[in-house]
């Protein structure tokens, strides 16, 4: 891993139903995210909100929760990880999509910019 000043931080945040919490940060976590670099090699690092997640599945969709056409409401937790390094924080969208239960899970990924 390079330097700090080198290195590109992001921070990826995703939503995910409270039964696959665990087995999702579980797959970020082992490709590297959540890691902070420096001396107290913490690692596992994460930050998770409860709240509700809401959406209607359309015509085709193979809902993990729901049905086709109705509208779904379910108690979700929105996790934020530091992620150092673009290669990283690709492995860590990739786990994140095989780990997740939904088709398709709602994730962002953000620059952090280093002052």
């Amino acid at each position: 891993m390079g330097s700090l000043a080198t290195t590109q931080r992001f921070k990826l945040v995703f939503f995910v139903p409270t039964s696959h919490t665990e087995q999702c940060k579980a797959a970020v976590f082992k490709v590297g995210a959540g890691r902070y670099p420096g001396p107290g090699n913490y690692t596992e690092c994460c930050w998770t909100a409860m709240g509700t997640g809401q959406f209607r599945p359309g015509k085709g969709a193979n809902p993990h929760t729901g049905a086709v056409g109705k509208l779904e409401r379910i108690e979700e937790a929105r996790v934020e990880t530091l992620v150092v390094g673009e290669d990283v924080v690709r492995r860590a969208v990739e786990a994140l999509k095989r780990a997740h239960p939904f088709e398709e899970p709602a994730y962002e990924v953000y620059r952090i910019e280093s002052y």
